[in-house]
C-alpha cells in the first residue's frame, strides 16, 4: 500500500510539474527546457550510477572502502575528460572519459591480478597509487594549458551546472541510452555477485567464473563511471557513503543494495547540488560539498574496520 501510495504521489507531482511548464511563459520555458531540466537529468544519473557502481564495488570485494573515486577509476576518466577539454573533443568527451576509465581499470587490475593472483587489498592500494599518478598528469596538464584552468577544476571538483549545447546535449542522451543497457546489464548480474560475496571457493563450486566475472562487471562499471565523469566532473564520496549505509540498514543482498543505492545516491546528490548552489552567493562544486560530508564518513568506516 505504501508503494502505491508513493507512486500515486511521484506521478501527481509529475503532472503538476507539467501543468507548471505548459501555463509559464517562454523565458521560463526555456530556462526549464536549456538549464533546469538538463541539469536535474545529469544530477540524477549521476547519484544514480555512483550508488550502483559503489554497491558493487563494495560487494564485489567485500571492503566497505572500495568506491570508484578511491580505486582510481574517476581520476583516470577526468584524465580523459581533461585532455578532450585542452584539445577541443567536446562533442566525444564520453569516449575520452571510457579511455581514461579504462586505462585505469586495466592497470589498477594488472597491479591487483599479479601473477594471476587476485588481492582485494592490492586492488585498493593500486587504486589509491594510481589515482594519484593520474592526479599528478591532470596536474601537469593545468601548468602547461593555463587558459583552461576553470574548466579543469570544474572537471576535478564536480560541476553539475554544466550548459549543454544542442550538440551536446544529443551525446549525453545517446550516452545515457547506453548506460540504462549497461546498468540493467549489472543488475542481471546481481545473483552471481551476491554468490560471490559467500567466497570465491562456494562461488566456483557453483559454477560461476569468478575471475571473468569481476573483469566484466569492473570494465562496465568503469564505462559508466567514465561517462559520469565526462560530463558531471569527479564527484568523491557519494559511491561510498549511500551503499555502506544501505548495507548497514537492509543486509548483503547485491541487488537489494544496488536498487536502494540507485535511489537514495540520486537523492543525496540533489541534495548536495541544491546545498552547492544555494549555499553562497557563488556557486560551490558539488565535489567539495560531498567531500565535506563523506571525509569524516570515510574516517569512521576506517576506524570501525580497523577494531
Amino acid at each position: 500500500m505504501k508503494f502505491k501510495t508513493t507512486i500515486v504521489i511521484m506521478f501527481l507531482m509529475l503532472l503538476l510539474a507539467a501543468f507548471s511548464y505548459l501555463f509559464a511563459d517562454e523565458s521560463a520555458q526555456n530556462i526549464i527546457t536549456n538549464i533546469r531540466l538538463p541539469r536535474l537529468i545529469l544530477t540524477l544519473f549521476t547519484g544514480v550510477v555512483l550508488g550502483i557502481t559503489g554497491a558493487i564495488f563494495q560487494a564485489m570485494l567485500n571492503n566497505p572502502l572500495a568506491e570508484p573515486y578511491i580505486l582510481g577509476v574517476s581520476t583516470g576518466a577526468a584524465l580523459g575528460r581533461t585532455i578532450a577539454a585542452i584539445s577541443g573533443f567536446y562533442l566525444i568527451m564520453p569516449i575520452f572519459g571510457f579511455g581514461g576509465a579504462v586505462l585505469s581499470m586495466f592497470i589498477v587490475w594488472g597491479i591487483a591480478n599479479y601473477r594471476g593472483y587476485f588481492d582485494n587489498t592490492r586492488l585498493i592500494l593500486a587504486g589509491i597509487v594510481v589515482g594519484m599518478f593520474f592526479s599528478a598528469l591532470i596536474s601537469l596538464l593545468m601548468y602547461l594549458n593555463r587558459s583552461e584552468i576553470s574548466g579543469i577544476f570544474g572537471i576535478l571538483m564536480g560541476n553539475l551546472g554544466h550548459i549543454f549545447s544542442n550538440k551536446e546535449w544529443n551525446s549525453f542522451l545517446i550516452t545515457l541510452g547506453i548506460s540504462v543497457v549497461l546498468i540493467f546489464y549489472l543488475f542481471s548480474k546481481a545473483t552471481e555477485l551476491n554468490i560471490l560475496t559467500t567466497g570465491e571457493d562456494s562461488a566456483g563450486s557453483l559454477g560461476i567464473k569468478t575471475d571473468k566475472l569481476r573483469k566484466t562487471v569492473f570494465f562496465v562499471s568503469s564505462l559508466l563511471i567514465g561517462t559520469v565523469v565526462s560530463f558531471a566532473g569527479v564527484i568523491g564520496f557519494i559511491g561510498l557513503i549511500i551503499p555502506h549505509m544501505m548495507r548497514m540498514l537492509l543486509g548483503a543482498d547485491v541487488r537489494k543494495n544496488m536498487i536502494s543505492s540507485a535511489m537514495c545516491g540520486a537523492l543525496v546528490l540533489l541534495i548536495c547540488d541544491y546545498i552547492a548552489a544555494n549555499l553562497t552567493v557563488v556557486e560551490i562544486p558539488v565535489g567539495i560539498i560531498t567531500s565535506f560530508l563523506g571525509t569524516p564518513f570515510f574516517v569512521f568506516i576506517l576506524i570501525r574496520k580497523t577494531e
